[in-house]
């Protein structure tokens, strides 16, 4: 794959995954939604159809990493580190477009937040953020969980065991067979659900700097700080959790 297709498959595949992510949290969040506290079992299945829409649209261009722990884990497992930056820009570009259109889609209930009596921060729809804040531990949290992501996605795409054929027009890559992404998105339901408790589970740098970015520009009323003092923490330990899982899978694999 070129990197031309790179960098095409990673933004459209990135920009759906935070469409259908920081929709489905818009969707809990805003007054006037009809999903309004819906709940947390809502976020976490939102989440793993975002990963399934992106995936299965990026994979036939790019193979789908959408995620730059995904392609640090990758790189450290293959050795193959020149296409990372390019998986890199990708992902950032599209995270920061999903996110606009996040907030185009729901453009008239973020509007009602100008309501002053009524207003709320807006910046949990599009980032995370603890529920304890303790730097060590939120760190700590983040490594594990982009690990349990990491980890089994490289195991994916060896198992000779999964699936039942390639997605037309991809090469093998992380996943292997088609039935894999799918998998995958279980995984992130998974996540959210077991570990996603204390810090909101980002698991992806680009999942929240992207929209964190967005959340900072877009013209909001009332929607509160961007956190940037918390910004580095889903940033690190996804990065952390994803070249660990490429060292262990590298070792025991």
């Amino acid at each position: 794959m070129s990197n031309g297709d790179i960098f095409l498959g990673e933004t459209i595949g990135t920009a759906i995954l935070i469409l259908f992510g920081a929709g489905v949290c818009a969707a809990v969040t805003l007054r006037f939604s009809k999903a309004r506290a819906a709940g947390w079992v809502v976020i976490a299945f939102g989440w793993g159809f975002a990963v399934l829409a992106g995936a299965y649209t990026a994979a036939p261009l790019s193979g789908g990493h959408l995620n730059p722990a995904v392609t640090v884990g990758v790189a450290v497992d293959s050795g193959v580190w020149d296409t990372v930056p390019v998986y890199v820009a990708g992902q950032m570009v599209g995270a920061f477009l999903g996110a606009v259109l996040a907030w185009l889609t729901y453009y008239a209930q973020f509007a009602a937040n100008a309501d002053a009596e009524h207003a709320q921060p807006t910046l949990g729809i599009f980032s995370t953020a603890p529920e304890i804040r303790s730097p060590a531990a939120n760190l700590t949290t983040e490594v594990i969980a982009t690990v349990a992501l990491v980890l089994p996605i490289l195991a994916f795409g060896r198992n000779d065991g999964i699936g039942v054929g390639q997605i037309p027009g991809m090469d093998a890559g992380i996943y292997g067979s088609g039935i894999s992404i799918l998998l995958v998105s279980l995984l992130v339901v998974g996540i959210g659900l077991s570990l996603g408790g204390p810090t909101g589970y980002a698991i992806n740098p680009a999942r929240d700097l992207g929209p964190r970015l967005a959340h900072a520009v877009l013209p909001i009323p009332n929607k509160g700080g961007s956190d940037w003092g918390y910004a580095w923490i889903p940033v690190v330990g996804p990065l952390i959790g994803g070249a660990l899982a490429g060292c262990v899978f590298t070792l025991a694999f």
